[in-house]
């Protein structure tokens, strides 16, 4: 697996490689990104009274990690072949999970506009799909795996709490436009920037929607300056990825000023330097909320 994420080394391209696996008759996907390795089923440890979509806990190389039945999370029957079940490493959130999957089949490079977004008749709040893959005559589903993890763990996620400590704030006429796919993330953005006192916020579901909003303030003779103080994007996103967004501002004689942040869960120290390459002036990883905050303070005019 290791030797796969060589090929996306470069920044800014809108392409993703994931990895397709089955659970049941249903085909998913994971970034490759997130992967760490994939493995042989091990033995696990149960917990007391754990949450019903975790299975246990395993030991791997020194580290005890939990592990998530991807099937369970879904609300889809169990394996009917278990000899044939992967195992799953990802990292994203700063944190390490396994999830147990019924078979791994193979890597796909695609471009993020290939991707299209969930209709509103099947998604909302709750929806566990990103995005939905139409590939060689077949439908795969992209997983949100921050919100399998953030339904176990709620503690996980974005938290108002840590906004609430850095007390009373005034940012009322400072404009944010905002760039991130996940309804739920949008909701929580929403309110965590608003208990900051930023209440002067666009959201946008892609980087194609929010750029095209950006591009057409300055060819109808705005000043992006005046109008935009920050641009805050999450990475995976359908249409167009927050790299290749942000890149698309930098290069841009009339938008490269624009502060950009990259709030992602794909922040790592191995991945930090995607987001240096396109430009982007800060990168925090989810559910940081507070050093996100700190960091608009920081860049904002």
């Amino acid at each position: 697996m290791e030797s796969n994420k060589g090929i996306l080394l470069e920044s800014g391209t809108n392409e993703l490689e994931i990895v397709e696996f089955s659970i049941g008759k249903n085909k998913f996907g994971i970034n490759v990104i997130k992967v760490k390795e994939i493995i042989n089923p091990v033995s696990i440890t149960e917990i007391p009274h754990a949450h019903d979509h975790v299975e246990g806990i395993i030991e791997l190389r020194g580290e005890v990690l939990p592990i998530i039945d991807v099937a369970r999370a879904l609300g889809f029957k169990g394996s009917d072949n278990p000899a044939q079940d992967k195992f799953i490493v990802a990292e994203f959130n700063k944190q390490k999970i396994v999830f147990h999957v019924h078979n791994v089949t193979q890597i796909h490079r695609i471009s993020w506009n290939q991707i299209e977004k969930p209709s509103n008749m099947y998604q909302g709040l709750d929806s566990q799909i990103i995005g939905v893959i139409k590939l060689n005559g077949e439908m795969i589903l992209l997983l949100d795996f921050e919100k399998i993890v953030v339904d176990i763990n709620p503690e996980s996620g974005i938290n108002i709490q840590q906004v609430r400590k850095l007390g009373t704030r005034e940012r009322s006429n400072k404009k944010i436009v905002v760039a991130e796919d996940s309804a739920l993330l949008r909701k929580l953005l929403q309110d965590t920037l608003s208990e900051a006192g930023f209440h002067n916020i666009d959201f946008f579901e892609n980087g194609q929607d929010a750029l095209s909003y950006l591009e057409e303030i300055v060819s109808t003779g705005g000043d992006i300056e005046t109008s935009v103080q920050l641009v805050l994007t999450d990475v995976e996103m359908p249409q167009m990825d927050g790299h290749h967004f942000t890149k698309r501002i930098k290069e841009s004689s009339k938008l490269k000023n624009l502060p950009v942040i990259i709030f992602s869960s794909l922040i790592t120290d191995d991945l930090l330097h995607k987001g240096n390459m396109v430009g982007a002036d800060a990168q925090v990883s989810k559910p940081e909320i507070a050093e996100l905050i700190g960091l608009i303070d920081q860049l904002i005019l």
